[in-house]
């Protein structure tokens, strides 16, 4: 994890993808290694440090759960694994938007519908790959509050990786060092000291298309 001052900002998706992948060079061509993207702009991410590393690409479908009335700030985030569902509530947001338990019950829902439909239309009729014993390396396009990571690693430790590692392109320096301790290793080519958000290490930003996501996967049909 590295704090360069100023810098520019990646092209895009790909661009990004290639810099966390130099960064995790000494796993490329692992037999054990294993790359899941969070979808949807964590896929594209994830698909160049797949390639560049040699190893299997998945998915996994994790959804933020969004203020009631300022959806881009998240107060939780869900994520599917072997059936049941993982949940982790951002207490601080929570307490500053008052949400009450039925707003908060009816965000997860609706969530939990897309959860669902995403992980059929991006998985098709294919397995999750086996993730116990593995060195599994979780990609996003970057970390703003970490709650939709948090949730990926919950997941990922439920599913016994033997090591559990997190790259994204960008973050905000306490987030990374947060998350940090929760994980086996942590790579993040860029950490500004005034982070604003993930699109602003982005000259191209523009959402990930469903169809997008699907061939990437490999996902025919």
């Amino acid at each position: 994890m590295t704090r360069p001052g100023d810098r520019e900002p990646y092209a895009d998706r790909a661009a990004a993808g290639a810099a966390v992948a130099d960064a995790l060079a000494d796993l490329a061509g692992r037999p054990d290694v294993v790359v899941l993207g969070l979808p949807r702009g964590g896929v594209p991410v994830a698909a160049v440090v797949a390639r560049r590393l040699s190893a299997p690409l998945d998915v996994l479908v994790v959804r933020k759960l969004g203020l009631p009335r300022h959806p881009e700030l998240a107060m939780g985030a869900v994520a599917g694994s072997a059936g049941e569902l993982q949940l982790v509530r951002n207490a601080e947001v929570i307490g500053h938007g008052r949400v009450r338990r039925r707003a908060f019950e009816q965000v997860l829902r609706a969530e939990t519908a897309e959860l669902r439909r995403r992980e059929a239309l991006y998985r098709g009729a294919r397995a999750p790959l086996r993730l116990r014993g593995r060195t599994v390396v979780v990609v996003d396009d970057g970390l703003a509050t970490g709650a939709s990571m948090r949730v990926a690693v919950r997941v990922i430790h439920q599913q016994e990786a033997a090591l559990l590692v997190v790259a994204v392109p960008i973050g905000p320096v306490d987030v990374c060092a947060a998350l940090a301790t929760e994980v086996d290793r942590l790579v993040c080519p860029w950490t500004p000291a005034d982070f604003v958000a993930v699109g602003a290490g982005y000259r191209e930003f523009g959402q990930t298309p469903d169809d997008e996501v699907r061939r990437l996967l490999g996902v025919v049909g």
